[in-house]
Order: C-alpha cells, then structure tokens, then sequence
C-alpha cells in the first residue's frame, strides 16, 4: 500500500505540470482546476505515504 501510495503521487505530480503546461499554454483562458486538482490528490497520496513510513 506504502508503494502504491508512492507511484500515485508522482503520476498526480506529473499531471500536475502537464495541466498548468495546458493552461499556460492556453493563455489562463481556461480554468485553472486542470492543475489544481491533481495537486490536491498528490498531496493526499504523499500525506499518505508519510504516515504509513
């Protein structure tokens, strides 16, 4: 489960950059939540992994 919790964070991570590439690259026209929520998932996953290390 610790493992798991590792490679989701770093996918949320990954699509993280790759939605705030899509909005920047967009001009800020399109919302921001593209970037945001996977953030928020990674942080949960990495918050995960730190209380079961």
């Amino acid at each position: 489960m610790k493992k798991a919790s590792l490679i989701l964070s770093i996918i949320f991570i990954i699509l993280t950059f790759v939605g705030a590439g899509y909005v920047l690259y967009n001009g800020g026209n399109i919302n921001a939540g593209y970037a945001i929520i996977p953030m928020v998932f990674a942080l949960v996953c990495i918050a995960f992994y730190r209380n079961r290390k």
